[in-house]
């Protein structure tokens, strides 16, 4: 534990940089605001953000009275005054549900976000205005578990569990600073990781204290396999952007962790083509190198995303043994299948021959149908059967080429 925090904990001299860069960031920012004020949020102004990891979140709080019922008129109230102030800095205007800006200040990229100021969550309009809110508790409730946090965050980065993203669904570092605060350690948290049964309640606050929060929530919110109550606010479940894969995926990590703990689970091994043919143990391997489009990371790891999921239903007939992506400058893809030539003729099964409609509709769609077991049925002769033409066939189709800029490379494995 001692080596891992001694490369993820920022050094002294690392964090007294980070402090002066955005204090001085803050002075020239709130000398040119009229009627608001910027403060640090995030994991900045947790004191739980990993060395090196350089990106900040600034929140410029509007007054809720004057901004509630009009709200999404301040990213237009903070847009000059940024430009103001910082007039030789390219400024990017992100759009969402309120628009924010990030600019580079002295080698630091810097998130800028308008939001309501609050005493309390119940008012916000924008989940961001809770912001400063989750900052003030997990202050309050984390004083001597600080390098746990970094321990979880640090964690689940390495093997790919770390963001709320909806191209990732995984854990996001409030969700994961309220289960240190609730569990009391990171050893802690993944011994109880072991435990955890579907749509298990985390309530450190006790909001619910006859543990109903399944009856009270709204549906909506109760998609994620786990359910960790939002400290500040009773009616949001912090972790709803979760995936089972990646509880899941948490829960396995956990479990080899605890049995053998290593330093390799805290560092993030690239999928490099030659560690994927060795984990491929000789079975056919598909090996995908993509240059992503441009935009915003979670716009573009969306996309990627889909392509991912459209290559991998399309694949279904080679049995998939193992796949996966990651994004960087270039992206990758791989699929690791049982076969790698499927039989010259598919089988297609249609619906109960008592559908009569459906099954006319069949006929018209397939020729030299059959009947078998109750259903109509008809061979069909497949255009590609390799694993080889499968994929380039695949990577040619309009869905796949709107979303990624180009094909770098193809590494096919028999």
């Amino acid at each position: 534990m001692k080596t891992i925090l001694a490369k993820i904990k920022p050094s002294k001299t690392e964090v007294s940089l980070f402090k002066k860069t955005v204090t001085s960031f803050l002075i020239k920012l709130n000398k040119n605001l009229k009627g608001a004020t910027a403060l640090l949020g995030g994991s900045g102004a947790k004191g739980t953000w990993i060395s090196g990891n350089y990106d900040v979140d600034i929140f410029v709080q509007y007054d809720y009275q004057k901004f509630a019922t009009k709200s999404s008129i301040i990213s237009e109230l903070l847009e000059p005054v940024l430009k103001k102030t910082f007039p030789n800095l390219k400024l990017e205007r992100l759009h969402g549900s309120r628009d924010y800006f990030r600019l580079s200040y002295e080698h630091i990229n810097f998130e800028i976000v308008p939001i309501l100021k609050l005493k309390k969550s119940a008012g916000a309009v924008n989940i961001t205005d809770v912001s400063p809110l989750h900052a003030k508790w997990v202050n309050a409730h984390t004083k001597t578990s600080k390098d746990d946090i970094l321990l979880a965050k640090q964690f689940c980065k390495a093997n790919s569990m770390y963001g709320a993203e909806s191209y990732i669904s995984g854990f996001s570092g409030y969700v994961l600073e309220i289960l240190i605060a609730y569990y009391g350690s990171f050893e802690k948290l993944l011994k109880a990781s072991l435990n955890w049964k579907l749509k298990e309640v985390i309530d450190v606050e006790k909001h619910y204290p006859k543990k109903d929060a399944l009856f009270h929530l709204n549906q909506s919110k109760l998609h994620s396999p786990l359910i960790v109550i939002d400290p500040v606010d009773k009616n949001r479940n912090a972790a709803a952007a979760l995936s089972l894969e990646k509880m899941e995926l948490f829960r396995n990590k956990a479990k080899e962790y605890l049995r053998s703990p290593k330093e390799s689970f805290f560092i993030k091994t690239p999928n490099s083509f030659e560690l994927v043919q060795k984990e491929a143990q000789g079975n056919p391997l598909v090996y995908i190198t993509i240059q992503p489009t441009s935009g915003k990371k979670d716009v573009v790891g969306a996309r990627i995303r889909k392509v991912f999921d459209f290559l991998a239903r399309e694949l279904e007939p080679f049995t998939p043994l193992k796949s996966g992506w990651e994004m960087d400058e270039n992206t990758v893809i791989y699929f690791i299948v049982k076969t790698a030539t499927l039989s010259e003729i598919e089988i297609k099964i249609g619906p109960p021959i008592k559908l009569k409609d459906h099954v006319a509709s069949f006929k018209t769609k397939y020729s030299g149908t059959y009947e078998e077991n109750g259903k109509i049925c008809a061979k069909v002769k497949r255009k590609y059967f390799t694993l080889e033409s499968t994929i380039k066939h695949l990577l040619e189709q309009k869905y796949v080429q709107e979303y990624i800029a180009k094909i770098i490379d193809i590494k096919i494995v028999y």
